[in-house]
C-alpha cells in the first residue's frame, strides 16, 4: 500500500516532481474514478514515472455544506482506497486559509516547483476560491510549466456519468445492487457496536446497534441482506435501516443487523456491514406476532440466498 503525506507537514518533493498524479476528491473511489485512475497509472508505466494522487483530506462540503452534506464513505476509508491504488496519496489540508486561494495560488502553492510530468482530472474539475478555476486554468498553467494537462470526459454506463451524486441518489432508493454495480463494491457502513433496546433478543434475534453519522446516512430506509465481518469472521445479516417504525418512540439506532449464527456480545466491537439486496420498506406492523414472522422470513431468505 502506498503511503500517505500530509502536505503541510512532511511534503514528499519527489513523489510530485516528474511524476504522474491523478487530481480530485474521489468520494466513494467508484468505477468513475477508477476509470480515471487507471489512465492515470497507465500513462505512468509508459512513461517510469511514479503514480500519486492528489486529493483532500476532507470533502470541500464539509466546510462550506456540512448540514447537506452525504459522503459515500469516511474520509479515513477513502484515503486508506487510494493508498492501495497509487504509489502516494498527497494529502492537501483543506482549511479555510486554503481554500480561499486563487486558482493561480492554488496550483503554485500546490505544484509549484514541484511540478508533474502530467495531471489527470475530470472534464467538470473545479478548485481554487469559490471553486472559480476551471481545466482551462490548468491547461493554461501547465503549459507554461511543462506540466501536461489530461482532462477526461465522465465514464458512462447505460448512457450517463458515472459519479458520486448518481450513486448517493440510487442508495437513497434503496437500489443497492446498482449501486454496487457503479462503486465496483459492495456499499458498506462501519462502527462501533452500542446497547439497543433490547426488543430484539427477547423476540429470538439479538441485534447489533450503530449509530451512523448524518453526513454517512446515505442509504435508504429499508431492510437489506449483507454481510456483517467482526474482526476476521464474516457472518451472514439482515439489517435495518432507520428508524424502526413500530418502536419509534423508543427507537435511537439507525442501523440494526441481526447477524445469523453469531454467539457472543458484540457491545463495543467495530463492526462492518456490505449491503448486497433490498429485502423490504420499512412498515410499521399491527401486532408483534406479525413483526417476528416478517423478521423470521427476512432472515430465512438471507439464510438461503447469500
Amino acid at each position: 500500500m502506498a503511503a500517505l503525506y500530509d502536505f503541510e507537514s512532511a511534503f514528499p518533493v519527489e513523489e510530485i516532481a516528474g511524476s504522474v498524479c491523478a487530481f480530485g476528491v474521489f468520494d466513494g473511489v467508484h468505477t468513475g474514478h477508477r476509470f480515471l485512475l487507471d489512465c492515470a497509472r497507465r500513462q505512468a508505466q509508459e512513461r517510469g514515472a511514479a503514480f500519486a494522487i492528489l486529493t483532500f483530506d476532507i470533502d470541500p462540503d464539509e466546510r462550506f455544506h456540512p448540514a447537506r452534506l452525504k459522503k459515500l464513505m469516511p474520509n479515513e476509508a477513502r484515503l486508506q482506497k487510494l493508498a492501495a491504488l497509487s504509489d502516494a496519496v498527497v494529502v492537501l489540508p483543506f482549511t479555510r486559509e486554503f481554500s480561499s486561494l486563487s486558482p493561480i495560488e492554488f496550483l503554485d502553492e500546490t505544484l509549484g516547483g514541484n511540478v508533474p510530468l502530467a495531471l489527470h482530472v475530470g472534464c467538470d474539475i473545479r478548485f481554487g476560491a469559490k471553486a472559480q478555476g476551471t481545466v482551462d486554468d490548468l491547461s493554461l498553467w501547465g503549459s507554461a510549466h511543462g506540466m501536461e494537462v489530461c482532462a477526461h470526459r465522465l465514464f458512462e454506463t447505460e448512457g450517463a456519468a458515472v459519479t458520486a451524486t448518481r450513486i448517493r441518489l440510487l442508495l437513497e432508493k434503496g437500489e443497492i445492487e446498482e449501486a454496487n454495480k457503479l462503486l465496483g463494491y459492495p456499499y458498506s457502513l462501519v462502527g462501533r457496536v452500542l446497547a439497543g433496546r433490547g426488543e430484539g433478543a427477547n423476540m429470538g434475534f439479538r441485534t447489533a446497534n450503530l449509530i451512523v453519522e448524518d453526513q454517512l446516512r446515505v442509504l435508504g430506509d429499508g431492510v437489506y441482506a449483507a454481510y456483517a465481518t467482526v474482526g476476521e469472521t464474516r457472518y451472514k445479516a439482515a439489517v435495518n435501516v432507520g428508524v424502526a417504525a413500530t418502536f419509534a418512540e423508543t427507537a435511537t439506532a439507525t442501523c440494526e443487523a441481526h447477524l445469523l449464527d453469531f454467539e457472543g456480545n458484540l457491545y463495543g466491537e467495530t463492526l462492518a456491514l456490505e449491503f448486497v439486496h433490498w429485502l423490504r420498506p420499512m412498515k410499521k406492523f399491527d401486532s408483534l406476532d406479525e413483526l417476528i414472522a416478517t423478521v423470521n422470513d427476512n432472515i430465512s431468505w438471507v439464510r438461503a440466498n447469500l
